[in-house]
Formats: C-alpha cells, structure tokens, sequence
C-alpha cells in the first residue's frame, strides 16, 4: 500500500509539472516592447513579401517536430509539425526534434555484485522523444543526459544482485533498469522503451573456478548413474540365475544359443561345450 501510494504521488508530481511548463507556456507575455519589435518584423516580411517568403517558409518531416522560440519563449503548447509552418525571420527561431526511436550502446562498466565478484557488464538502451518541449525547454542536451543516467542506473541496479541473479535473471533485471531509468528521464519528455543486458563478463579465474566446479558435479553425477547402472545390472543377473537355477536344461540351451551367436560372427572359432554334469563331477573332488 505504501508502495502505491508513492508511485501515485510521483505519478502525480511528474503531471503537475508538466502541467506547471504547459501554463508557463501558455501565459508568457512579450510585453510592449516585444510586441512591437514582432509587429515592425511582420511589417519588414510583409514590404519584402516576394523575397521573405523563403525565410518564413520551413518544414520538418513526418518523425520530426519543431518547438518555436518568439523572443525567447515558447510560443505554442504544442510543438509545430510535420509540414510546413511560418516564423518570423527576425524574432523566431526553432529546434527540431527527432522523435524516432533511438538506441545506444552502454560501455562496459566494471561493477561489484551484492556478493562481491567483479563483473563487467554493458548493455543497450532504446529510447524516444514523447514530449519535444519538455525534451528542450528542460534539460540542455536529452540524448546525452539519457546516456549518462543508464550507465549510473546500470551500476546502481546491479549493485544490488548476487552473481547468481545476475547470470539467470537478466529478464527481471531489464525491466527493473527500465523502470527506472523511464521515471527519471519522465520529466525530460523521454520514453524509454527497452533495455537489455548483452553481455556479461567473468574474470578468467573466477571462469576456471566456475569451469572446474561444473566439471567436478558432472563427473560426480557421471559415477552416481554408472553405480546405479550396475546395482540394476546385478539385480537382473541375480533373477536370471534364479530362473535358470530352476530349470538345469536351461543352462545348456543358454551354452547353444552363445555357440549359434558366436558362428554367425566368427566361424573360424570352434568351442567345445561340456556338460554341466561332468564340471560338477570334478568340482566335488
């Protein structure tokens, strides 16, 4: 319930101040003297329409949009785009924002786990711009903020698991950076969309160690399965004996199927077979 209760609270935080730079927006005034300095720059595109008219002319593509800066504010709420929109060559001026999906690459970090084994560990990120004017008007440069947050987050996150945890559950730990690297750059207007673990590097002794563990448990299972194989082998050879134990006759007809085997392979063997009764015989002497 606590829980909840702080994830409304920061829900409601991030609204309120995204509501609070819409009606900055919204209510910056230019003043007499802006006002003036727009209107004489209207007047100016208007006397020099044939030529000006290249000037005020811009456009932006379908995944791009334009936030608009009069005298230094923001002019809309909403950013420009795509197509074609008009600014006033001497008071406007914009920055375009991309806002395709972007991925990057984040350089390995040398991190200590919660059990205190050195790992190297890098990843990727995919993010994109949700919110242009959030993305300019409120952090200098998003993309790099966005890639300096991730490897801090990527240390912070791992910092916390066991090597265990770390090699089996690479799913969870994604989605943990994620979360949280989505509520921190919420404010900047950035939605990250995805984060992976690609690869996860031991130290070569720590390797061997691991190497010869596996190795001791397999030849340790190895030796279980060939005792249990042999227990189970003497167990029906102590059946086959009590069979044969009961019928005499069926020794000797074991004897011609073992001659019949050994002909059909090798016919340069001849054996001899005797007699049970004449082994015995001499057995009891």
């Amino acid at each position: 319930m606590e829980m909840d209760s702080e994830m409304e609270s920061g829900q409601k935080r991030r609204v309120n101040s995204k509501d609070d730079l819409i009606t900055d927006v919204g209510s910056g005034s230019l003043g007499c003297c802006g006002w003036l300095i727009v209107i004489l720059s209207g007047l100016f595109v208007f006397s020099l329409f044939p030529f000006t008219i290249w000037f005020c002319i811009k456009i932006v593509q379908e995944y791009e949009r334009a936030v608009i800066f009069r005298l230094g504010r923001i002019t809309d709420r909403k950013a420009k785009g795509p197509g074609i929109f008009f600014v006033l060559p001497c008071t406007d001026s914009f920055v375009k924002v991309d806002l395709r999906t972007v991925s990057f690459d984040i350089p390995p970090q040398e991190i200590l786990t919660k059990d205190s084994v050195t790992v190297c560990v890098d990843g990727v990120v995919y993010f994109r711009v949700s919110d242009p004017i959030s993305s300019v008007a409120k952090v200098s440069n998003a993309d790099f903020s966005t890639r300096l947050l991730a490897q801090t987050t990527l240390r912070n996150v791992l910092g916390t698991k066991n090597l265990a945890e770390l090699l089996s559950d690479r799913e969870g730990i994604s989605h943990s950076m994620q979360a949280s690297l989505d509520e921190a750059t919420d404010p900047w207007g950035i939605k990250v969309e995805r984060v992976e673990i690609k690869d996860v590097k031991l130290p070569h002794q720590l390797q061997r160690a691991m190497a010869a563990e596996a190795e001791a448990t397999r030849e340790a299972r190895a030796k279980v399965i060939a005792a249990e194989g042999e227990m189970n082998a003497s167990r029906a050879l102590k059946e086959a004996s009590l069979v044969i134990s009961e019928s005499p006759s069926g020794l000797q007809l074991r004897y011609l199927q073992t001659l019949t085997t050994i002909a059909a392979e090798k016919n340069s063997t001849i054996i001899f077979p005797l007699p049970m009764d004449v082994i015995s015989h001499f057995m009891k002497k």
